[in-house]
Formats: structure tokens, sequence, C-alpha cells
């Protein structure tokens, strides 16, 4: 997994679906799949953001028919169907990454918010499993297909005022396990990657803050935030037909940040308030 496969053709003739790929960890792996030859439909409530990302890879100089941008919004399932149908033909790939949180404590935390957490970071992943795997089982001869999802070190770790996140973190690794029984004979992987600390526009507000930042990597035992391209190489690997024979895993990118444990920013979070 260490050996960069940027420029190569490792994806040439697949179609991959990417949620979330206005921005962060989406924009990441979107970008790297067409590096590496896949047409990629591009799913984001952030139409800003997919633009961007189109003009962004015809600078580099690919192919502008290699990326078709959508909305869609996670949490309807008539959006998430309707992007997973974008592929002409087939669909190969398939990678759930939209997410976000609205955090408090638990006994301040409204159902609202809990609901817009849930829905999001848990319900738009099976929306995109169901329909992604349905696609993949009646196209191409029941070829199969790959599906990756993005959790979070927070699948297992938890932490203060993420207490819906990190219920919906656990619930996407759990969801992706059965997915991955359910579907093996359909020729259907699927793989989780939890990733840790990484610097994306989601996490900004908090790490932008040198204290709180500190706070992070004293846990962290290579002493750094992963780049949104370091969690992409996993994705992609998983992906790839050099994970044929892995399914059902949840695989931690975090720089060995699941071996200590989270921490406690609730007095760097009293100075904010």
């Amino acid at each position: 997994m260490s050996t960069d496969t940027t420029g190569t053709a490792r994806f040439a003739g697949r179609t991959a679906a990417v949620t979330g790929a206005a921005s962060g960890i989406g924009r990441a792996i979107a970008h790297r799949l067409v590096a590496e030859g896949a047409t990629v439909i591009a799913g984001d409530l952030n139409e800003v953001g997919l633009r961007s990302l189109r003009d962004e890879l015809v600078r580099e100089g690919r192919a502008p028919e290699l990326l078709l941008t959508r909305a869609c919004d996670v949490t309807n399932e008539d959006d998430v169907q309707s992007l997973v149908n974008s592929a002409d033909t087939h669909l190969d790939l398939m990678f759930n990454v939209a997410g976000g949180t609205r955090g408090a404590p638990l006994i301040d935390l409204s159902a609202s918010d809990w609901d817009f957490t849930v829905d999001l970071c848990l319900k738009g992943v099976f929306f995109g499993i169901k329909h992604a795997a349905q696609r993949m089982a009646r196209s191409r001869g029941g070829r199969g297909g790959v599906i990756v999802n993005i959790a979070s070190l927070n699948s297992r770790v938890p932490m203060f005022f993420g207490g819906a996140y990190s219920a919906s973190k656990a619930g996407v690794v759990s969801l992706g396990q059965t997915a991955a029984i359910e579907l093996a004979d359909e020729g259907i992987r699927v793989a989780t990657v939890s990733p840790g600390l990484t610097d994306t526009p989601l996490v900004a507000p908090l790490t932008d803050q040198e204290s709180i930042r500190q706070a992070y990597l004293e846990r962290i035992p290579m002493r750094r935030a992963a780049q949104p391209s370091d969690i992409a190489a996993a994705a992609l690997f998983l992906a790839s037909s050099d994970a044929a024979y892995i399914t059902g895993v949840n695989l931690f990118v975090d720089g060995g940040w699941e071996q200590t444990a989270y921490p406690d920013l609730r007095p760097f979070l009293a100075e904010r308030s």
C-alpha cells in the first residue's frame, strides 16, 4: 500500500461513484480515481466544489469526460439511487464518503442534531450500499464490484460531544460487515476505512486552534495529521485487485492513534463558549 500508483491505469475501464466528492477525503478519492483511469460519478450538495474539482482535473490534462458531477443529498434515497444509476452501463466501485456532525454533550444534544448526524453518516451509507449493490448485482453479467465506506477513528474510540457521530460511525462499520457477508455471493466486496485526524474542512474549525491541534498530535504516535490523499490511497487499495481477498475489514488509517486515546477537549471548547 505504500507504493504510489498515481498516474497508472489501475482503474482504467472502471466506473466509480463517490459521495461527498466536493471536498476533503471524497475529493481526494475522486481525483485519484480519475488520475488512475476510472470514470467517476462525483456526488455532493456543494456544486461549486464539484465544479472546482472538474476545473482542477482539466488543468492537469485529465479527460473531462472521466468526471461526471451530480447534485446528491445522501439522506435522500432517490438522490443516491439516481447517482449510482448515472453509470451508463455498469458500476464497479462505490465510495460512501459524505459525512458531518452537529456535536453537543449527550444531555444537551437535541433530537434534530442527533437525526442530522445519524442520517448523514449512517443512513446515507445504507442508501449507498443498497443501491450500489443492486446496480452491481444486475450489471456486467454478475461481475460484482467493491464498496468502500468511510467511517472514523471514532467508530472505536469515543470522544466528548460526539455521541451521535461515534455511534453513527460504529454503525457504518457494523453495516459494512453485514453487507460483506450478504453480498459475497454476488461477487461484491465491502470494506471500511476509519481515518484518524485528517486535514479537511470538516475538522478545520477545531484544528485551526493550535492548542487543540497539539492535544490531538500528542495522542498520535506519528505526530501528524493525515492528508486526504493518505486516506484516498488506503481506500483505493481496498478497491483494487490487490485487495481481492479482503472483505468486511475496518482499516484504521490514523498514524497509530487507535492505540492511545482521544484527548479531552472540554477545557479547550469551554474557552470558546
